[in-house]
C-alpha cells in the first residue's frame, strides 16, 4: 500500500498532484517499485528514459496504434497528446489526456492543463497519469505509477468498461515495465 501522505520541501503535507487533478474516478491502475537509487537519480531517469528500449512496451504500443517509432521519452509522449498538468520538481509529475479511449484512434483531444481541468465534452473520458518519488530505506527510492480514469458520462462509463477489461493487464504490464525502465537508468 502506498501512502497518500506527501509532504513539500517545507514538510509540510501536501495532496498528491493526481489527487488534486482527480479525486473522483471510475477506474484506476496502481504500480511501485523500490529501486536502489537515491529520488534525486530515480527522478532524473524519469524524464530520460527511453521506454522505446523495451521491445514489450512497443510491442503493446503498436498492438494499440500507438507505435513507439524512434525515441519514446516522456517529452515525446506530450508531443503525443499527453499534457504536463503538473510537477513538484524531484518528487512528482502528473500528465493528462481526454478522449474516446474505446476507439481504434483513441480519439484524443488536444488540451492544455487549462483546458483539461475544464473538459467535461459528452462521451468522452478523461486520464491523469502520474509519477510519484519518495525516499525508501538505506538510500533506496520508492517510486510509483497511478493512472486514473473518469468518464464523463454513462455512455462513455459504459464503452470504457468494456475495452479496461481487455485492456487493463496490458496497460498494467506497461507501467510495470516502464517502472522497470526508470530504475535500469537511475542505476
Amino acid at each position: 500500500v502506498v501512502s497518500r501522505i506527501v509532504h513539500d520541501a517545507q514538510g509540510r503535507e501536501a495532496v498528491p498532484l493526481i489527487d488534486h487533478f482527480m479525486p473522483i474516478f471510475d477506474a484506476v491502475e496502481r504500480h511501485a517499485l523500490t529501486i536502489a537509487a537515491p529520488p534525486a537519480a530515480v527522478y532524473g531517469a524519469i524524464s530520460r528514459v527511453d521506454f522505446a528500449r523495451s521491445r514489450p512496451i512497443r510491442w503493446l504500443l503498436r498492438a494499440r496504434g500507438l507505435g513507439a517509432r524512434g525515441r519514446l521519452t516522456l517529452g515525446d509522449v506530450t508531443r503525443r497528446g499527453f499534457v504536463l498538468l503538473g510537477e513538484r520538481p524531484g518528487s512528482e509529475m502528473a500528465f493528462g489526456i481526454a478522449g474516446k479511449f474505446w476507439t481504434p484512434s483513441g480519439g484524443r483531444v488536444t488540451l492544455d492543463a487549462d483546458g483539461f481541468h475544464r473538459f467535461e465534452r459528452a462521451g468522452y473520458a478523461k486520464a491523469v497519469w502520474d509519477f510519484r518519488v519518495a525516499a525508501a530505506e538505506h538510500g533506496s527510492s520508492r517510486l510509483t505509477t497511478e493512472t486514473r480514469i473518469r468518464c464523463v458520462d454513462s455512455t462513455a462509463r459504459r464503452r470504457f468498461r468494456l475495452y479496461w477489461a481487455v485492456v487493463r493487464p496490458f496497460s498494467g504490464l506497461i507501467r510495470i515495465l516502464m517502472l522497470r525502465a526508470v530504475a535500469r537508468e537511475a542505476r
